[in-house]
């Protein structure tokens, strides 16, 4: 995390309480766009008189969904720790990433359920000018957007917002899936287009299930190493007073790891004077290591020759 100030408070501009709502921001515009895309599919489907494409805004519409599941989660898990949470409410963050998870294997489903009825039942999608048009710029749209989340997202360590921009990336595949299907029938086969459909489904559903496996990962304490274990040593090492060290270990979100550590120290040193040595590698580690929010200093005294 960053640094501290000659007050001993953390820089500002990379605090967890300001990237919370840096990310929240980034949900707004995104909650945005998205609204946006479906009010323009729905206008020209009705315009153009095509049922799919005011289907599809709907399915759209409902996508936008995954926008108020990140805010609300990163509302709630910026409160601050209380006596019933003393560790804080970060992991509601986790929470809604499960959420978004969820949503994209529903998505893979529906997906999986419109192919399938089109394989039993042959429906011709309504293909003109105009519907191809809204949606490859929609899907233009969808695929800046998701880019744009995507690097926010490994920016700000956001776990939350990385899940989104996934779901944000479903809506470019079905909207690939449509203009494939689209041109499946303009050369004869469309036979292709169920086929088509349940490929899609498949990335989705292994996308949702990526997210919900790393969201688990978190929720069940599971040994984290983003850290440099190089880095680890070269900064605790450093610190005037430490023989060595041993026992590392993390868990967590990315952008808020809990860590603690052994360090050893000379057996004849003032507790006093051991506890300046575990506050010097408490500061230097948050300091050095990337969404490192809090690091737990356990002293030993060195009993080697």
């Amino acid at each position: 995390m960053g640094a501290k100030g000659a007050n001993g408070t953390r820089d500002d501009k990379r605090s967890p309480g300001v990237t919370g709502r840096r990310v929240r921001r980034i949900f707004l515009v995104v909650l945005g766009l998205n609204l946006s895309v479906a009010l323009a599919k729905a206008a020209f489907g009705l315009i153009a008189g095509s049922v799919s494409m005011v289907a599809d805004a709907v399915h759209s519409g409902f996508d936008s969904l995954s926008n108020v599941v990140g805010i609300v989660a990163l509302y709630f898990a910026a409160k601050p720790p209380d006596p019933e949470h003393p560790y804080g409410h970060g992991k509601i963050e986790t929470l809604g990433t499960l959420v978004i998870g969820a949503m994209l294997l529903l998505t893979a489903a529906g997906i999986f359920f419109e192919g399938y009825q089109r394989l039993v039942e042959a429906v011709a999608p309504e293909i003109t000018a105009v519907t191809v048009g809204v949606m490859v710029g929609t899907l233009v749209v969808n695929l800046v957007v998701s880019t744009y989340e995507r690097r926010k997202g490994e920016e700000y360590r956001s776990q939350i917002l990385i899940a989104d921009s996934q779901h944000t990336k479903s809506d470019v595949f079905v909207s690939i899936a449509v203009l494939a299907g689209f041109l499946a029938v303009r050369l004869g086969f469309p036979e292709a287009d169920p086929v088509i459909a349940f490929a899609i489904g498949l990335l989705i559903a292994r996308m949702g299930i990526r997210v919900l496996y790393d969201a688990a990962r978190v929720l069940t304490d599971t040994m984290n190493l983003p850290c440099d274990m190089e880095l680890i040593r070269a900064v605790v090492m450093d610190v005037p007073g430490v023989t060595g060290y041993h026992d590392f270990r993390c868990r967590g979100k990315p952008d808020e790891i809990l860590a603690d550590i052994h360090i050893t120290v000379g057996p004849a040193l003032p507790v006093s004077r051991a506890h300046e040595i575990s506050e010097v590698v408490e500061r230097r580690l948050k300091e050095a290591v990337p969404g490192l929010a809090e690091v737990v200093v356990h002293i030993e005294p060195d009993d080697s020759p």
